[in-house]
């Protein structure tokens, strides 16, 4: 027998060892992966945030308005697309 087929055998036989381990012998803390689920996004409660206006006297049904856009800055390291807002109240 060769010394390839030698080493071959050996680590096929150290490779059935290894499966051959109980899952009893993996880590036991799951706990930890339960609660990281309770701290995932979807699973928290939104902040609801209530937008009132300054200095200005409206009615009680003020609503407001917003326009977006893409808007190009020449910076030194190229143009770049950048997002923009205006907003008021109606």
């Amino acid at each position: 027998m060769t010394v390839t087929r030698k080493a071959g055998l050996a680590a096929a036989g150290v490779l059935m060892l290894l499966a051959a381990v109980p899952a009893a012998a993996a880590p036991r803390d799951q706990g930890v992966a339960s609660r990281a689920g309770a701290t995932d996004l979807s699973a928290q409660r939104r902040t609801r945030i209530i937008v009132r206006p300054r200095r200005t006297v409206l009615g009680p049904n003020a609503v407001r308005q917003c326009r977006a856009w893409l808007a190009q800055e020449f910076r030194p390291s190229g143009t770049v697309i950048v997002p923009r807002q205006q907003c008021w109240w109606e």
